[in-house]
């Protein structure tokens, strides 16, 4: 069997290694012009779902290093004025495994064939039942199955159910990282909570390695490179849904928002790498209709893409990789046909995807309110 994926996300190479371990052939086709050629995003949580689902589709060699670079959540989730003053509660405390994400993305991209500068054009299904998916910039590649992992604007979506498409919430928010010094320190309980200000919610959360994860990669798994990154507070303001940028930089418009703040809020903003910090759109993809079956099908956010006040949206990515890696390991050892294995996969995710989507379309007004969630 080969299996032809469509994006270099969390999602896309996590299946991918899932499959390679198998002994099955994946490809990754990948749009960007490189790897790390843009934005990626920082600190994200697992929940067990989501961890155990990229532990599966890992090498068992690699568990150790997995285990070294990640640590535990647990926070309170209070709400805190611009002083710092506990005002209420978002709810009870959330628990889970804190990883980065690029850190991670690197992890999953060791050993898999990625093909950058591969924007997809189309797909034809073939006389024989095979998927044949057609790129701008490099020869059409042909595969068992063909999957779109390729995120919210997904062209692989666009061709297999072009009636899905994303709702923009009106919702924008700016992300950042700063160095974790011993500064902040006086922050701490403001990690996993969410700070109300005048139309605007400001969200910390501390990233810890257990080891720096470079130095991790060389004493447990030499066959694999991490980024060379210290400990760092990831930052993320939510904007009114009728809020400007007013042409300044990001973390300029956070400034902007942040008179009378406290001053570490604010040091933590002005010493922030301006080179990781950006305006991002919340925008959702609500799985509906059900497309014919065949030998393509989709994972992660081109089907069903959360807002991040969710906190699921790549634990579900995981998990698709991880249920789809189960049954295309079962059609490869011919114990089920290939698109039965692909429908059950398909019936699954449509029913844990829509309520990962409606949970975190919940979620939302609690951080902005106004947002359009229909």
């Amino acid at each position: 069997m080969r299996v032809s994926v469509v994006g270099a996300g969390l999602g896309g190479l996590a299946l991918a290694q899932g499959l390679r371990g198998a002994g099955i052939e994946a490809d990754v086709f990948e749009r960007d012009p490189g790897i790390v050629a843009r934005f990626q995003g920082y600190r994200l949580v697992l929940n067990p779902t989501g961890f155990q689902a990229v532990r599966d589709c890992l090498p068992t060699r690699w568990h150790p290093l997995l285990d070294e670079i990640v640590m535990e959540a647990s926070a309170e989730q209070l709400v805190l004025d611009p002083r710092l003053n506990e005002i209420g509660r978002l709810g009870a405390g959330r628990t889970g495994i804190v990883v980065d994400r690029q850190v991670l993305r690197h992890l999953l991209l060791t050993g898999l064939t990625v093909h950058t500068d591969a924007a997809l054009t189309g797909y034809d299904v073939l006389p024989d039942g095979t998927v044949q998916a057609r790129f701008a910039h490099r020869d059409p590649a042909t595969a068992d199955l063909l999957v779109g992992a390729d995120g919210v604007t997904s062209a692989v979506r666009g061709v297999l159910s072009p009636r899905t498409t994303p709702t923009d919430t009106g919702v924008r928010f700016v992300i950042g990282r700063t160095p974790l010094t011993d500064e902040f320190a006086a922050l701490s309980k403001a990690y996993g909570s969410k700070i109300a200000g005048d139309g605007v919610s400001l969200l910390l959360g501390a990233m810890r390695f257990r080891t720096p994860p470079k130095q991790a990669a060389e004493r447990l798994a030499p066959d694999v490179t991490l980024p060379d990154i210290g400990d760092y507070v990831r930052w993320a303001m939510i904007l009114p849904s009728n809020g400007s940028l007013e042409n300044l930089t990001a973390q300029d418009a956070v400034l902007s928002r942040m008179d009378g703040w406290h001053p570490e809020l604010r040091a933590l903003i002005e010493q922030a790498d301006p080179d990781n910090s950006t305006l991002l759109s919340i925008r959702v993809v609500e799985p509906a209709e059900r497309w014919a079956p065949g030998p393509v099908t989709l994972l992660g956010d081109a089907i069903h893409a959360t807002s991040p006040t969710g906190g699921n949206g790549a634990n579900t990515a995981l998990r698709d990789a991880d249920l789809l890696r189960r049954r295309l390991i079962e059609a490869d050892g011919g114990s089920r046909d290939l698109l039965d294995a692909v429908g059950d996969y398909e019936r699954q995710m449509f029913e844990y995807g829509a309520e990962a989507v409606r949970s975190s379309l919940e979620r939302l007004p609690a951080f902005a309110p106004g947002a359009k969630l229909s």
